[in-house]
This record gives structure tokens, sequence and C-alpha cells, in this order.
């Protein structure tokens, strides 16, 4: 547990990979559907990501550059965790989070 929580856990990463999960994406692309991620975050959890064997970074030689940023093999083996986590958080979380406020 400890294991997969070190390189899947924080604030931002699950959601990266959670988009990632439908194929390949540009930084903008990615920056625009998580939503309120500051740039130099996403940036700091794509490269931990990607240091990590779970996000391959595709750069291409174009004027102005191209990044596109897709789940390894690795990271696709993370699709049942990630979904299992989504359908936890439909059936629970709003539920819990509702009772703090």
């Amino acid at each position: 547990m400890e294991a997969t929580l070190e390189l899947i856990g924080g604030k931002w990463k699950g959601i990266v990979l959670f988009y990632l999960l439908d194929g390949r994406l540009r930084f903008s692309e990615l920056k625009r559907r998580i939503g309120c991620v500051t740039q130099r975050m996403l940036t700091k959890q794509l490269r931990e990501l990607e240091a990590s064997g779970l996000v391959n970074r595709i750069v291409y030689a174009e004027v102005p550059p191209r990044v596109e940023y897709e789940l390894t093999k690795e990271g696709q083996s993370l699709k049942p965790v990630l979904s299992a986590l989504k359908k936890w958080g439909e059936t629970h979380a709003v539920g819990l989070l509702e009772k703090r406020s």
C-alpha cells in the first residue's frame, strides 16, 4: 500500500492518471480538463509520474514545440484501481464531504 501511494498519491497524480486513461493528451488539454491546478504543479506531477515509469512524455520537433503525455503499460494497469476509486467517490465521498462542512 505504501509503495502504491508513493507512486500515485497526492492531490493531482490520480487525477492526471485518470484523464490519461482516455489516451494521449497535450499539456494544455490536460491542464484544461483538471481545471484548478497550476502549470508549475502539473509539470511537477507529470515529471514525477514520468520518473516513476507510469507516464510517457512525447516531444515533437515542431515550431512551436508540441508535447503530449500518455500512460505507459504500467500506467494502464492502474485502470481498475482508478475506476474503483471513481466509483467509490461517486457513492460515498460526496456525502462524507458534505458532513464535514
